[in-house]
């Protein structure tokens, strides 16, 4: 059951030339000293009770205006949101908050416009304070505050009550790494307890370790909108788009969206990992010696040229990348039709489950330079403990251990 739909959701601003244009059109409103400029474009979509959806897209691509429609802080063009349940949100740093008024005033008086009583206000105000780690600074003016005290009670009073849907925009990037956790620890407590949650971040780890889906909004449109790591591989490609490149998603046998980019200068031909014997394998043992071998075709003559991959666990989130650059052994001067094998050796220690791996061929450090090729998705495999003593996690660090009385 959905507990908010956007329908055909558009927003536009009227923008003047110039502020003599703006002063003129009061005086002459039927002249054009004005044009419409579209932020958002018929958006549609909808998220179901305890759901989390991951909002990404670049900087100006109408995420932020999105969120204010959803939250009703802002009336759209054209279109309709539909909401069942309280909302709160943390969207602008210390929206709403009074610079003159006590960090104690401010958070009565907000819990007051969102809704509740005096007494209940008043109740929740030691959990505010004690959330926020303000100190004294909960009974100094607004004005005074770091932009970090600032996200620190903004974050505290917005989720005093748990909502049925949270929405969350970049606001707490502004934090310490420390008040990032604990904000991410309540997050996790609300969506266990059932609460919706909309989160926008350029935070991978935390769309993808928070989200169920995730949307991209690209010129004011969803260009997007499925399983988190396939919407941000393919995020990522537009990020590093420029003149010349393509974009283009296949879909893989299982339904996952494949992402490659790049301006097609070079191909990635095959990608397999070798066990000690040499053979294809993509089931791995923890600790195991271990080949990545990239075959790639070159296409174009090429000055510099880079191989890297990327290791990411089932989430998306990385765990292990490098490239030829990184490791002091970039190729120079290559010439079209040439065809080049690239062996990786490594030890997997990483924990159980199952990992994904893109590859890039690019110029320079990074592939956001120039980008040859880059495919996400590339293999996948799995790892298993068969003669491992028990552990959890991601990585296989086994330690020492030394008993001292």
């Amino acid at each position: 059951m959905s507990v908010l739909r956007a329908e055909g959701i558009a927003k536009s601003f009227r923008v003047h030339r110039s502020e003599w244009h703006r002063v003129l059109s009061w005086f002459l409103p039927n002249q054009r000293f004005r044009h419409e400029k579209q932020i958002l474009h018929d958006i549609d979509f909808q998220v179901n009770a305890g759901e989390a959806v991951g909002i990404v897209g670049q900087n100006g691509a109408g995420k932020s205006t999105l969120l204010k429609i959803l939250a009703g802080t802002m009336q759209p063009t054209g279109g309709k949101v539909h909401v069942d349940g309280r909302v709160a949100a943390l969207l602008e740093l210390g929206m709403g908050f009074n610079p003159d008024m006590t960090g104690r005033a401010n958070a009565l008086n907000t819990a007051g416009l969102m809704g509740f009583s005096r007494e209940q206000a008043e109740a929740a105000l030691p959990g505010i304070e004690d959330f926020a780690e303000i100190g004294d600074y909960f009974d100094q003016p607004i004005r005074i505050y770091s932009s970090g005290m600032q996200v620190r009670l903004a974050f505290s009073v917005a989720t005093a009550f748990r909502p049925e849907i949270l929405i969350v925009d970049e606001a707490l990037s502004v934090g310490d790494a420390y008040f990032q956790h604990k904000s991410f620890d309540r997050i996790r407590q609300f969506r266990a307890a059932g609460t919706t949650l909309l989160l926008v971040s350029h935070d991978r780890a935390a769309i993808v370790s928070l989200c169920d889906r995730a949307i991209l909004i690209d010129k004011g449109t969803i260009r997007m909108d499925g399983h988190p790591e396939s919407v941000l591989d393919l995020y990522n490609a537009i990020v590093a788009e420029k003149e010349g490149y393509t974009v283009r998603q296949t879909i893989g046998e299982d339904g996952r969206a494949r992402t490659t980019s790049g301006t097609g200068e070079a191909a990635i031909d095959k990608v397999v990992l070798l066990d000690e014997t040499g053979a294809e394998t993509d089931i791995l043992k923890v600790g195991a010696r271990v080949t990545l071998q990239v075959d790639t075709s070159l296409l174009a003559d090429i000055p510099g040229f880079v191989v890297g991959y990327m290791i990411k666990d089932r989430l998306g989130q990385p765990v292990f990348g490098t490239n030829t650059y990184h490791l002091g052994k970039p190729l120079k001067e290559l010439e079209a039709g040439e065809k080049l094998s690239l062996r990786f050796t490594f030890d997997v220690n990483f924990g159980e489950g199952s990992y994904s791996v893109a590859v890039a061929l690019h110029e320079g450090d990074t592939h956001l330079g120039r980008n040859y090729c880059w495919q996400d998705l590339a293999l996948t495999f799995s790892v298993v403990n068969t003669d491992k003593s028990r552990f959890v996690g991601i990585s296989w660090a086994p330690p020492e251990l030394e008993l001292v009385r």
